[in-house]
């Protein structure tokens, strides 16, 4: 039996593995990993009975679209290598992919969960896409059938427009640093808004909108940008971390410009309803002015004498027309009042006429000129001028005319039959 050193057959199981397991595909569940700072990654993968150490170099681990987690199930292709100074054998990955899933999806995913824990798709975060647009800026290549078509839009649907085309790869390893730097230029160009896109593609000519630098590089923009990849059905990080996705590159445009020709019909029919709205003012203005003039003519001070004089004749003809009312009423009630007052008058005038001949006799024969007629004088009883009827029998009494006064007596008093 030939005796050999630990490091001759530490290198014949070397040569021995490496001849015999130079193109291996692998499948099991990573138990461990490590993304190491010098770009080399460090895992391990295990099945029920057994494990074994795995690593790719950073050339490979570079070109991952996803990221490698414990717990994953994947499956790795390489080969089998030996360390020698250790005499220990490990799997050296130069490939991996998810079990069962494609690699992109399961990148698309990590990559979305990572950006949405970051806040990166938060709606309160996204501006408004301005409703007056000046100047646009254009991120994508500059032979694209996209910017074709993008300008075309734009020069039929809003040609006043200021444009700024920033060339930038789409596809490719280079897009992704590309596009990001290309966006953070737009950024300074006082834009009102970026458009980033490409036209349609398979889901690895579109990557480049799904890298996390590209993400990055639209998130730090304060231009508001428009993520406009692909086609309707793609739907990219971008899409998610922009402010307004398009479904389409020409789709973007048509979104954020107004047409001109609905725009002119628009003022048409604006010019229209102000028209008329305008005419109906001023004819509301013209019945309010003529409805002033009136009311400042009948309230001037010339119309308010007027008015007044007028008021005045009215009223006093208001007034005889009352009074002539009144007085015929009244003498319709007075008619017989008169006639009552007139046999009243009439009958105390009787009566009194009655009364003044009395007194008349009576101031007859108390006339001195009377008394002095032969035969008559003055009858005096207690110093008062009496009538005979007056003096009784046996009374004494006075009889008096100018020239003699006698002191009488009735001796018998009797009446005269007339």
């Amino acid at each position: 039996m030939q005796m050999i050193s630990v490091s001759s057959l530490n290198t014949k199981i070397k040569s021995l593995l490496e001849a015999t397991f130079m193109h291996v595909l692998v499948e099991g569940e990573v138990a461990s990993v490590t993304y190491h700072s010098s770009g080399h990654l460090y895992f391990s993968i295990k099945d029920a009975q057994s494990s074994i150490k795995c690593v790719m170099w950073r050339s490979s681990a570079a070109k991952m679209k996803f990221r490698i987690e414990k717990g994953m199930h994947i499956v790795i292709e390489g080969s089998v290598g030996v360390y020698t100074p250790r005499g220990e054998y490990q799997f050296y990955a130069v490939k991996a992919e998810p079990y069962g899933q494609g690699a992109l999806a399961v990148a698309f995913e990590q990559l979305k969960a990572r950006l949405k824990a970051k806040g990166y798709f938060d709606a309160q975060r996204k501006q408004p896409i301005p409703k007056e647009i000046r100047r646009l800026a254009l991120v994508t290549a500059k032979e694209s059938a996209a910017l074709h078509d993008m300008l075309k839009i734009i020069e039929k649907r809003w040609p006043l427009i200021e444009v700024i085309i920033v060339d930038t790869p789409v596809q490719g390893e280079s897009a992704p640093g590309g596009i990001a730097r290309a966006l953070r230029y737009a950024d300074t160009l006082g834009a009102d808004v970026i458009v980033v896109g490409r036209g349609g593609g398979s889901v690895e000519d579109l990557w480049s909108f799904n890298e996390e630098e590209v993400a990055d590089a639209i998130f730090g923009c304060r231009t508001p940008v428009v993520s406009a990849v692909g086609h309707e059905v793609d739907v990219l990080i971008s899409d998610h971390v922009a402010d307004l996705r398009a479904p389409t590159p020409s789709a973007a445009i048509e979104m954020i410009l107004p047409d001109r020709q609905e725009l002119l019909y628009t003022l048409d029919e604006m010019w229209e309803r102000y028209h008329g709205v305008i005419a109906q003012k001023l004819h509301g203005f013209s019945q309010m002015a003529r409805h002033l003039a009136e009311r400042f003519e009948h309230l001037s001070p010339g119309q308010r004498l007027q008015n007044a004089a007028q008021r005045c004749r009215d009223l006093a003809s208001e007034y005889q027309r009352v009074m002539q009312y009144q007085q015929q009423r009244k003498a319709s009630l007075f008619k017989p009042m008169r006639e009552r007052y007139q046999n009243a008058i009439e009958l105390i005038l009787s009566k009194k006429q009655q009364q003044l001949a009395t007194l008349q006799s009576k101031a007859q024969m108390s006339n001195p000129e009377l008394s002095a007629k032969k035969g008559w004088a003055q009858v005096i009883k207690e110093g008062m001028p009496v009538d005979l009827e007056e003096i009784e029998a046996q009374e004494e009494f006075v009889l008096q005319n100018r020239e003699v006064k006698l002191t009488a007596k009735a001796l018998k008093k009797e009446g005269l039959k007339s």
